[in-house]
């Protein structure tokens, strides 16, 4: 089954539409069609230099093929700001980038269905290692959780950090040992010289990428966006 790849922090519908199409051959031996590009994009509302106002995502969306996920990124936020926001954006997913309470998953498909894609986020540190599994242990016990995206933090911010957390502290003492099986989206400092890397050591259900594919804060690079894609999808290191 082919790796989930969610392009994160967009702040218009061009660097959005290089994500979705940018395919890789599916055979390079042969004509046979092309993979897809990124599965999901994500918007994210929160102070962040790639904050976008839901506005403004409500006008890049309708753009998009209905086939590709649009994720909106949610810090602090109440449930009738995510609901509000995600019926007037046409959003398929939210991430709860946050602390969120338990029931928040569950009240989110109540007003909005089972369809919408529910992610949340373990921020890894290796020194605890052991809180981070009974937390994902928790997800996976949710039936309203799709995946937990493990992502870096700093003293200043929770995503888009641009730092990678120990993996293989990660596979050792956490992957393996959350006595439940949960679908992960790695995530922090990735980029398309070490995503290949990555999957092969954490083994993830999809990954997700902000700053490793930027030129600068909120504006992508179409070269490292395919790069990404297309390493992510084969499987192969930078050369």
């Amino acid at each position: 089954m082919s790796i989930w790849i969610k392009i994160c922090g967009n702040t218009s519908l061009e660097d959005a539409l290089v994500a979705v199409e940018a395919g890789v051959p599916a055979d390079r031996s042969s004509s046979v069609g092309w993979k897809a590009g990124a599965d999901a994009v994500g918007f994210v509302f929160a102070p962040s230099p790639r904050r976008v106002t839901p506005a403004e995502v409500a006008a890049i969306t309708p753009h998009l093929p209905a086939t590709v996920e649009k994720i909106g990124v949610f810090v602090d936020a109440g449930l009738e700001e995510i609901v509000s926001t995600v019926q007037l954006c046409g959003l398929t997913g939210v991430q709860l980038h946050f602390d969120a309470e338990p029931e928040l998953p569950a009240r989110l498909h109540e007003r909005l269905g089972p369809e919408l894609r529910v992610l949340r986020v373990v921020h890894f540190s290796a020194e605890s290692a052991a809180q981070h599994a009974a937390q994902i242990a928790e997800h996976a016990r949710n039936p309203h959780v799709d995946a937990v995206l493990m992502d870096s933090r700093t003293a200043t911010a929770v995503g888009g950090t641009g730092l990678a957390f120990d993996w293989e502290a990660a596979r050792k003492t956490l992957l393996q040992n959350t006595g439940a099986p949960m679908r992960i989206v790695a995530a922090g400092g990735l980029t398309p010289a070490n995503v290949a890397e990555a999957i092969a050591m954490l083994r993830p259900w999809g990954v997700d990428a902000v700053s490793g594919v930027e030129t600068a804060p909120g504006r992508k690079d179409p070269a490292k966006v395919r790069e990404f894609i297309r390493r992510a999808r084969s499987g192969n290191p930078a050369s």
